[in-house]
């Protein structure tokens, strides 16, 4: 069985979605099913590409015990073409990474926040300045997303059991 590809997709990808990749990381190592995934995160944008975690964000993580690095790259075709799942968070990094896709795969690409049964945006924590609401979304997101793989994929976890 392969592995799972998920991809978290915001604008920059110094803020939002290197939050979502490093707390679903931790999230899939703590139950043991690292194995199964390859997780990664991108921005819509190349205004960051290059850069670390946005200080803020980082802190927010630090003080949720999230450990992790991330250098911000832009996501391309061929990215959302390679992962089965590509969870943005808003409407605007949506339509970007519809439009990157050429319209297509639009099956694989979802807001975060509709696993929560909430579709709506999880703010940019750059212009709101609330990195600890945005964290608790995107937290919330994940763990959701993650049910819903344990639920409607098991038999992708089967490696994880056998070693």
């Amino acid at each position: 069985m392969k592995m799972i590809s998920v991809a978290f997709v915001c604008l920059g990808n110094i803020c939002r979605s290197p939050m979502a990749e490093l707390i679903f990381k931790k999230l899939v190592e703590e139950r043991g099913l690292s194995s199964s995934f390859n997780i990664s995160s991108f921005g819509t944008s190349d205004c960051e590409e290059g850069n670390s975690v946005y200080p803020p964000a980082k802190r927010a993580l630090d003080r949720h015990n999230i450990p992790g690095e991330h250098i911000a790259k832009q996501i391309s075709k061929r990215d959302i073409l390679n992962n089965d799942y590509i969870l943005v968070m808003d409407t605007n990094n949506l339509f970007d990474v519809l439009s990157i896709a050429g319209n297509s795969c639009s099956e694989k690409i979802f807001k975060l926040r509709a696993f929560t049964g909430d579709n709506s945006d999880i703010a940019d924590p750059w212009y709101t300045l609330n990195f600890e609401k945005s964290y608790k979304e995107i937290e919330e997101g994940c763990i959701k997303f993650l049910e819903y793989l344990l639920k409607e994929k098991k038999e992708a976890f089967a490696y994880d059991k056998r070693h």
